[in-house]
């Protein structure tokens, strides 16, 4: 049973290709899509692999041990889990033995949470304690005649976003605005002569402070003040003033045919021509797309204490707790999602939904 949890947004800095397969049709390598609204998503499956991979890089394998680099992340995995360097051991007859796994390699904490939190890469020992909702569509950006672009959503969008907020806890939700269909901030920027026009689409908009304050609330937690240099002030800005609620079916129509579609092809060294057959075309998500997750945090799925040492706790509710928080103090800001590494594809930025833990219900 998944007994604490903890929202996260992506923000997408590069076109996203969270491929779903190969069909034939108009796009040859569509995006993943939920069957039944055809929204865009990102598989859990792949989003936890992300995340895995993203902790994982944060560990140097040298003769035989892992060692963690040094990096802000790690300093924070450090100052809440102080032991983690530690080699892992355990007392039988009065000695200390070095835990090792089955081809003899010595074992460290912060390898072994690894696997407690995201479950072991091979077999079936246990499962992992951290587990991950889709990737879900929050804001989608639209090109604009005024403004650059837009950032629309719908009702739907939002009421699945407030269902999914009450199951992580009661205190995410705190001062939820009213949802107001075809409304916009009412100093938004833009506004054409009481109008909006998205794409070749022009729409009857209601300037509304409503919809004012949902700007307001949803650029706080998703582009909050930085201590240091408050480099996102900029997009906070945009997203108070810029997000449009168009009804259910215009925002359908939108993240259905308003997606990025990219030729591509291999070109034949020899003659310098396209290779027969290796003509294709790719959907992406756009930059700047805002999805959401939920990261979900159990007790350690093991049958005794072996391995638990640094996610340990007498308390079911505070060891899941641990889990949460090895997942919150690893989490890198920048990871790569989706297919198309090496053309730079796939970068997105990760900001926790932060609440103080005595708020969280």
């Amino acid at each position: 049973m998944f007994r604490y949890f903890k929202p996260f947004f992506l923000i997408s800095e590069t076109p996203i290709h969270a491929g779903s397969g190969s069909e034939i049709g108009i796009v040859d390598l569509p995006i993943q899509r939920e069957r039944h609204t055809n929204f865009p998503k990102i598989e859990a499956s792949g989003l936890k692999g992300c995340i895995r991979e993203a902790f994982e890089e944060l560990c140097i394998k040298k003769d035989k041990k892992c060692n963690l680099i040094k990096s802000p992340v790690v300093d924070s995995l450090k100052e809440k889990f102080p032991n983690i360097e530690s080699p892992w051991k355990e007392v039988k007859n009065g000695k200390e033995i070095q835990i090792k796994d089955s081809n003899g390699n010595e074992l460290i904490l912060y390898n072994q949470a690894i696997k407690l939190a995201f479950g072991p890469e091979e077999g079936d020992a246990h499962a992992g304690s951290l587990a991950f909702t889709d990737a879900k569509i929050l804001f989608f950006p639209v090109k604009s005649l005024k403004g650059i672009f837009a950032w629309i959503t719908c009702p739907q969008v939002l009421e699945r976003f407030k269902q999914d907020m009450k199951i992580a806890g009661n205190n995410y939700l705190k001062n939820f605005p009213l949802i107001e269909e075809r409304s916009i901030p009412r100093d938004s920027n833009i506004i054409v002569t009481s109008k909006v026009v998205l794409e070749e689409f022009t729409f009857d908009i209601n300037p509304s402070d409503e919809t004012k304050k949902l700007g307001e609330w949803f650029s706080k937690i998703i582009f909050p003040i930085q201590k240091d240099d408050d480099i996102y002030k900029y997009w906070r800005e945009k997203l108070k003033k810029d997000i449009v609620i168009l009804s259910d079916d215009e925002f359908t129509d939108f993240v259905t045919y308003s997606t990025e579609v990219i030729t591509r092809t291999k070109i034949d060294d020899e003659t310098g021509t396209v290779q027969s057959g290796a003509l294709w075309t790719e959907e992406y998500l756009p930059p700047e797309t805002i999805m959401y997750s939920i990261a979900m945090g159990s007790p350690p799925r093991v049958k005794n204490d072996e391995g638990k040492e640094i996610l340990k706790d007498s308390s079911p509710g505070k060891a899941a707790e641990k889990v949460i928080e090895f997942f919150e103090s690893g989490l890198t800001e920048i990871l790569q999602i989706g297919g198309n590494q090496t053309i730079g594809k796939g970068i997105v930025r990760i900001q926790l939904y932060n609440i103080k833990r005595e708020d969280q219900g």
